[in-house]
């Protein structure tokens, strides 16, 4: 692919993750929005197409009666957590097929507190399945853990050290939520929720917007100083026998997730290997669930997590860099601006002007990986 096909990430603006009563999820996404666009020093009437996503705060296209009325194409997305990844697919297939040289994916949401409030229906599930509390999240993502701890012979204690690095870095990036250090100890002996996950080991519906602006070929140069190419992007849902959100059992044999075929799709896309990534965004809806990513990306072996935690290796100064901006524990999940959290992340990593800790050696290679409900995964390489 030439020059002049490629997409970059321009510009990136993002509203501080966690509870504002003051603004509404919109104003959030204006905020979000206006602040990529003055990242990327361009302006409103210059979007030739945008995409947005939100998952109970609005119809993200009436923010053009905020924005400018100028008559841009806008696609609304809703898909789990893996909207703003998709945001970002619609944008970047619209400049590649010559629809706009410039483009804008924007994501949002203001959820109330509390644990997710799902409808059934909205998975094809009958009214019962929620009233038994079937559609309660947690408990499956701690089934799901409590299996792979076993037969990977890794201790409750390496899901303590994913949570202490998250709001270690949380507590230095100034648009996370949670901004207070906790010890490994204070993290296990918290309040147990679904055996083996406590409190502080799983994330927190949040708010928040994040948003950025595509450029296509040439007119990422003539925009930013050093623009960041979105060298693939790759979707998969689920296949027969992968873990499902809202689903009790797993078949007892080999499975396989979407989010190694998404991996998988992302690194051969790039011409890239997991080895090459210097910073990485994984989903971390709870301490166990990026235990289990980091093998499925290929960032790890299953069963390595355990030293890879104790030594260090997924510090910011160490080996493979994750969720240096806190991931979903310490910024919560605002379900419709997560996945773009994570680009707004690497991005600026990458550019070495992370709004936090900076990763040392000036990193050229990023990752992001999101995985939503009930079984969709999305996976980005981003380069400079």
């Amino acid at each position: 692919m030439s020059r002049s096909d490629e997409v970059y990430v321009v510009g990136c603006g993002m509203h501080p993750f966690g509870r504002d009563e003051t603004v509404t999820g919109m104003d959030m996404a204006e905020r979000a929005v206006r602040e990529a666009l003055a990242d990327a020093g361009t302006a409103w009437d210059d979007i030739g197409y945008a995409a947005g996503g939100s998952d109970v705060s609005g119809k993200p296209d009436t923010l053009v009666g905020r924005l400018g009325l100028t008559g841009v194409p806008f696609a609304n997305v809703q898909n789990g957590c893996a909207t703003g990844a998709s945001t970002v697919l619609a944008v970047a297939n619209a400049l590649r097929a010559g629809e706009a040289s410039l483009g804008l994916a924007v994501g949002f949401d203001k959820h109330e507190r509390g644990a997710f409030n799902v409808s059934a229906a909205r998975y094809g599930l009958p009214d019962w399945y929620a009233e038994t509390g079937m559609m309660l999240t947690t408990q499956f993502f701690a089934l799901k853990t409590q299996r792979y701890l076993h037969e990977h012979g890794i201790s409750e204690r390496a899901l303590a050290r994913v949570a202490a690095r998250a709001f270690r870095n949380g507590s230095q990036h100034p648009l996370a939520w949670r901004r207070k250090e906790l010890t490994e100890e204070e993290i296990l002996n918290s309040a147990e929720v679904s055996p083996p996950l406590t409190q502080y080991m799983f994330c927190s519906p949040g708010q928040g917007a994040a948003a950025l602006v595509l450029a296509l070929g040439d007119r990422a140069f003539d925009l930013c100083e050093r623009p960041v190419k979105l060298a693939s992007l790759a979707f998969r849902t689920r296949r027969f026998g992968s873990f499902e959100v809202f689903s009790p059992w797993l078949p007892p044999g080999p499975h396989r997730s979407p989010s190694v075929d998404a991996a998988e799709a992302a690194f051969r896309t790039a011409g890239l290997r997991p080895a090459d990534v210097q910073v990485a965004q994984l989903q971390d809806t709870d301490s166990g669930s990026e235990l289990i990513h980091l093998a499925e990306t290929g960032l790890c072996g299953h069963g390595e997590q355990e030293e890879l935690l104790a030594g260090g290796d997924t510090d910011p100064t160490g080996r493979i860099p994750v969720n240096t901006d806190g991931g979903c524990l310490a910024g919560g999940e605002p379900v419709g601006a997560s996945g773009l959290r994570q680009f707004h992340e690497v991005v600026r990593q990458l550019q070495g002007r992370a709004p936090g800790v900076q990763v040392p050696g000036a990193p050229r290679v990023g990752f992001t990986h999101v995985y939503g409900a009930p079984g969709i995964s999305a996976c980005s390489v981003l380069t400079v």
